[in-house]
């Protein structure tokens, strides 16, 4: 399945895009600093992996535009990369190519053995999307991830449940009780135990957790455990398809809970509104910021950087930049701004000793996060000031940022759903 045609687009790459536009990323040819770039461009996640890339892309040429890194320009090696067989022989390719760091890799289940092959290489691994505790989780000093971790999402999801929920439902934490259902990978599982976390934390009950294979899922276990637990809220867990699916059978079976909320990015995508359509109205997620979050959470030097941002990307597309597309911007504007300017060599030890320095608070990244690596075994490389948001779908084909405050757009509604 892995494709190795894009492999070294050095000095100038083009990359059809699966939206039918062309991108082009040229630099010039003398002593560019080559950084790896490691993407799944085709096969079934190609579309939002395109965005993410992108917007690392954008993230070179501005920071090109600007003069480079201490005068050298940022070429991206490029590789294309399904399936994990093929993470290390890709991995030990850019060790041998000489860069020094590699950005990548979209999904949780391409980023988590990325990161360990590449660190293994003694490579700096910089994370652009993927959200994964596992990620981050493996101890290793030369894996960073900028953006929102699962443990991020999910801990944000029962937290906002805990502190606005419960009072809408006039309700003490104490008195609400939650069951989760979770896609059963690494990336479900790590949203899902923070969302546990902070529900308990917070005084909740959690009531019980159904558990489904994403390859296959079977909804009458799901919703006969769901029916039996009798919560107040629902807490899902889940990719794209399986979390219509399982909206569409939860409604099927004509259970009600007072909230139902996804504590995965995957009830933010515009697919999930325009599919369900009025199935979808009144559903919360927890999300990393897409383009409608309030820009006053941006201090003046980031609204600058993503006002010029959001301006090539419009060029580029002819649309509002995507989450997936800010989320790869701000990681590799991380990257390529804040900490290899800092560092003393271009060296992987050098920009991880870089990284590592950095502290910057949030709202300096173009997405609203600030920047404090952790240097806790368990989270070593994660990002403590990453952005995270809740959302909700008001209408049809509309949603909102209700939580923090900062970011909101709008106003928490439909608390309890209507019966």
């Amino acid at each position: 399945m892995t494709r190795h045609g894009r492999g070294r687009g050095i000095v100038c790459m083009t990359t059809a895009l699966a939206a039918g536009y062309i991108l082009a990323a040229c630099g010039p040819a003398a002593a560019p600093l080559r950084i790896g770039a490691v993407f799944p461009l085709s096969g079934p996640t190609a579309s939002d992996a395109h965005d993410e890339y992108l917007g690392a892309v954008l993230a070179a040429q501005l920071v090109n535009a600007s003069g480079g890194v201490a005068g050298r320009q940022i070429a991206l090696d490029v590789r294309n990369v399904e399936s994990t067989s093929a993470v290390q022989k890709v991995a030990d390719s850019l060790r041998n190519d000489g860069v020094p760091a590699v950005i990548g890799a979209y999904s949780s289940q391409l980023s988590i053995p990325l990161a360990a092959a590449v660190a293994r290489d003694g490579l700096v691994y910089w994370e652009t999307g993927a959200v994964a505790d596992q990620v981050t989780g493996q101890g290793q000093p030369l894996v960073f991830r900028v953006g929102a971790s699962g443990s991020d999402l999910g801990g944000n999801s029962g937290r906002f449940i805990v502190q606005q929920i419960a009072p809408r439902l006039h309700r003490s934490p104490w008195q609400i009780r939650a069951v989760l259902v979770t896609v059963n990978d690494a990336y479900g599982h790590s949203v899902a135990d923070a969302a546990r976390g902070a529900l308990v934390a917070g005084g909740a009950t959690v009531a019980g957790e159904a558990v489904y294979d994403p390859n296959a899922p079977v909804w009458g276990p799901v919703i006969d455990a769901v029916n039996a637990a009798r919560p107040d809220i629902l807490v899902l867990s889940s990719h794209m398809n399986d979390g219509i699916a399982f909206r569409r059978a939860f409604l099927a079976a004509h259970l009600y809970v007072k909230a139902f909320f996804g504590t995965t990015m995957a009830q933010c995508y515009a697919t999930f509104g325009s599919v369900l359509g009025p199935d979808a109205v009144g559903v919360f997620a927890s999300d990393r910021p897409e383009n409608a979050f309030n820009p006053g959470a941006l201090d003046a030097t980031a609204r600058a950087v993503y006002d010029r941002f959001a301006a090539a990307w419009r060029q580029q597309t002819g649309r509002a930049p995507s989450e997936e597309g800010i989320s790869g911007f701000a990681s590799a504007w991380a990257l390529f701004a804040d900490a290899m300017p800092r560092a003393t060599s271009d060296a992987p030890g050098g920009i991880a000793a870089a990284a590592r320095s950095l502290n910057l608070p949030s709202g300096s990244l173009p997405n609203g996060a600030g920047i404090l690596f952790s240097s806790s075994t368990a989270q070593l490389g994660q990002n403590q000031r990453a952005a995270s948001v809740i959302w909700q779908w008001q209408a049809v084909d509309h949603s909102v940022v209700v939580w923090p405050a900062v970011y909101a757009t709008g106003t928490v509604r439909m608390v309890p759903l209507p019966a």
